[in-house]
């Protein structure tokens, strides 16, 4: 296929050539990968400047994504691109194949840096999902950065730099720059820019921008980092959320207020029990799903108002493909029960599947769905029947759908339950302030309703 790049395209390639450390923020479906792979294609072979070139991704946007944008452009199938994944025999013999492009898992990182220690061959490194790096206390952020100096190139992918606070930026713009522009250290740039929030002591439960901090950091950043948002340069199709509100039965109603109340949920199969504010948040979320785990793994069935909800969206669908987003193990069995046509999204083989119109429900877990996966030719119509605190889960699943190429209006529905958990989710997530803090704010806020006797 020719590739006739758009100006925002060739923009951004100019940007990746001219700048040794660089960082695209741009939103899915602007075209990263061909952006990248063209920049890389004149670096190697045009300024010869680069000679060998590592692209760290998410395990599906590695094993496919990568491969197929050069396979799929007519100006970059000659580039020799090897994948490293697999057992360490195949990284091993990937990595010992002549390639320009060496595509590797992040879950690998720390074996390939610890592989080739102060020999590290790479003189350019593209992070795709920059985001994924955004903890300074994961081993992978602390591995990578140790290498970092050996390459005189970085490129930063996302469309989320900073999915739930600008505190998670440190770590990515250090890859990129090693602290030229925001601090040598985590807590430099916390001084910095940060004031302590939430606090129990000395133990500081988040941090809030200083005045004027955020124009500051995009000050120091802008000439290295570019940010570009779908709607201002593509012709994209409208996007409609719907909140579907499921209203819970009495005896499921009770079993809820049971489990927050007490923090135990007796039935016969068992006592459900959370131990803290972050389990209890998860056993919330089950039930207003339909169903929890006990201690021994055991799925007990509380409901079936979501799968009653879903069979309403796919009856009113006449016939058009569903994706369906669910978080737990059990919430796939129990669909995939009651709509035995459903379709779990597991390898290529169901994404051309869903794309040639084949499967009528297609489930996915967000987090195996979240990047680099087109799936707009197969339908418009998405479902969430679990919510997810990750606000960057969530926008990326959506994405998936709702992205260039898709020609129908993209409606998003959200299986709610009242007076749930639910509602907190939705929230934080209309908010964009989805994550950790958002749910121990929600689930602590449940708890004193209890208490109080609301």
């Amino acid at each position: 296929m020719e590739f006739r790049p758009y100006a925002y395209q060739q923009h951004a390639i100019e940007h990746i050539i001219a700048n040794p450390a660089c960082g695209l923020f741009l939103e899915m479906g602007l075209g990263k990968s061909v952006i990248t792979l063209t920049a890389i294609d004149r670096l190697v072979y045009e300024l010869m400047e680069v000679a060998r070139v590592l692209v760290i991704a998410p395990l599906r946007v590695a094993q496919t994504v990568w491969t197929g944008e050069a396979e799929k452009w007519d100006h970059l199938r000659h580039l020799r691109v090897s994948r490293v994944l697999g057992t360490e025999r195949q990284r091993k013999e990937a990595l010992r194949a002549k390639a320009d492009v060496y595509v590797v898992n992040r879950e690998n990182v720390v074996w390939l840096c610890g592989y080739y220690g102060a020999a590290f061959p790479f003189d350019m490194v593209v992070i795709d999902e920059l985001s994924s790096f955004k903890s300074s206390k994961a081993q992978r952020f602390k591995t990578l950065r140790m290498s970092r100096p050996y390459a005189s190139r970085v490129v930063g992918l996302t469309g989320t730099p900073a999915p739930n606070s600008l505190i998670d930026l440190w770590p990515q713009l250090y890859l990129l720059d090693q602290g030229a522009r925001l601090e040598k250290t985590a807590g430099a740039y916390r001084a910095r820019y940060f004031s302590p929030g939430r606090t129990n002591g000395q133990i500081v439960f988040d941090y809030r921008l200083r005045g004027g901090s955020e124009q500051a950091i995009y000050a120091r950043i802008s000439d290295i980092c570019i940010s570009m948002s779908a709607e201002d340069y593509l012709d994209v199709p409208e996007r409609i959320d719907n909140v579907v509100e499921v209203a819970l039965d009495a005896k499921a109603r009770a079993s809820y207020d049971e489990l927050v109340r007490r923090l135990v949920l007796s039935l016969p199969e068992g006592d459900i029990d959370a131990v803290n504010a972050a389990a209890l948040s998860t056993k919330l979320l089950q039930l207003s799903n339909g169903a929890v785990y006990g201690d021994d793994a055991r799925v007990v069935k509380i409901h079936d108002e979501k799968l009653a909800a879903l069979s309403e969206i796919v009856e009113a669908a006449q016939g058009r493909p569903v994706l369906v987003f669910h978080w737990f193990k059990h919430d796939a069995a129990r669909i995939k029960a009651a709509f035995p046509a459903a379709r779990e999204l597991k390898g290529a083989g169901d994404i051309d599947a869903w794309n040639r119109g084949e499967v009528p429900l297609l489930l996915a877990h967000p987090a195996s769905a979240g990047h680099g996966l087109n799936l707009q030719e197969g339908g418009s119509l998405i479902v969430w029947f679990g919510l997810t605190w990750s606000l960057e889960l969530y926008q990326q699943a959506n994405a998936r759908l709702h992205r260039q190429g898709q020609r129908e209006t993209v409606v998003v529905h959200h299986l709610v339950c009242k007076g749930t958990i639910d509602e907190d989710v939705m929230a934080a997530l209309s908010r964009k302030e989805a994550g950790q803090a958002a749910l121990m704010d929600a689930v602590r806020a449940r708890v004193a309703e209890y208490r109080e006797g609301v």
